[in-house]
């Protein structure tokens, strides 16, 4: 518990102190508000932290020690304290899905919230002024969501200059949209398909996750009706419909960063 004492004529006050903090996902949104809230002098009090499930692309970790650098204040690394492989045991060997996020709940939120525990704090969140996404990663009545970009009026474009003008873009947005684990449920195919490319070990270990029922052939699998092996087999296919559905060629990466679904399921913790 953070807390001051005042005195106050002969009697002495315990008062509680709010602690302000900044949960880091590796991602682009929430480095550059790290940033923006320390290049406008805002950055005194805040605690910065990250939930790290042991699973993240090696990427995250490069660009984390590149933040730690720019912030010149130590990012915490929270943990479950626990493997994904020993919480996968626990939950029976279901693989996490959009509609059963355990692994966020169990690996990113809780230890979060045991951060904190029961001091008042205020959470600064990245979600931008042009986003159409609400919500909050914790709903303890101890904890408040502050938006500065929203109320600022921070867009995309703003972001992406706050880090160019700084610690730069996390190398996986060449191949990816999103931060978080290197298995996350939430990848598109074609992001499966970067993944092979770029971390092909990885990839080999998301692979020994999946499982065929032997009495029932049913496929718990990453990708929804697919197995990871299949979706290297329709590569081309895959590509052609996720170009198409851009409607554009090849692009950029910053570009086609830029044209990413804004209404995205991901979890938030994972995502900003």
């Amino acid at each position: 518990m953070n807390s001051e004492k005042l005195a106050n004529g002969t009697t002495t006050v315990e008062v509680q102190r709010t602690r302000h903090i900044l949960g880091l996902s590796g991602g682009k949104d929430s480095a550059a508000l790290a940033i923006y809230l320390k290049d406008q002098g805002r950055d005194a009090d805040i605690e910065y932290f990250f939930c790290d499930t042991g699973s993240e692309l090696r990427e995250v970790y490069d660009y984390l020690d590149r933040l730690e650098d720019y912030l010149a204040k130590p990012i915490e690394r929270l943990s479950s304290g626990r493997s994904f492989d020993h919480h996968l045991k626990r939950f029976n060997g279901f693989l996490p899905a959009p509609h059963a996020r355990w692994c966020t709940r169990v690996m990113k939120i809780e230890p979060l919230e045991a951060f904190v525990g029961t001091d008042p704090c205020v959470s600064y969140i990245g979600i931008r002024a042009d986003e159409h996404r609400q919500g909050y990663i914790s709903h303890k009545p101890n904890i408040k969501a502050d938006y500065p970009f929203i109320d600022d009026g921070i867009v995309k474009a703003d972001v992406f200059r706050i880090l160019e003008d700084s610690v730069g873009i996390p190398d996986y947005y060449r191949w990816r949209s999103r931060s978080g684990c290197y298995f996350c449920f939430f990848q598109r195919r074609d992001e499966w398909i970067g993944l092979a490319e770029n971390h092909p070990d990885l990839f080999e270990q998301a692979k020994q996750y999946e499982k065929v029922d032997p009495e029932t052939g049913k496929l718990f699998t990453w990708v929804q009706g697919m197995t990871l092996n299949e979706v290297l087999q329709h590569k081309d296919e895959i590509r052609s419909s996720a170009a198409n559905k851009r409607s554009t060629k090849i692009l950029a990466w910053q570009d086609r960063i830029m044209l990413e679904n804004e209404d995205d399921p991901a979890c938030l913790v994972c995502t900003l």
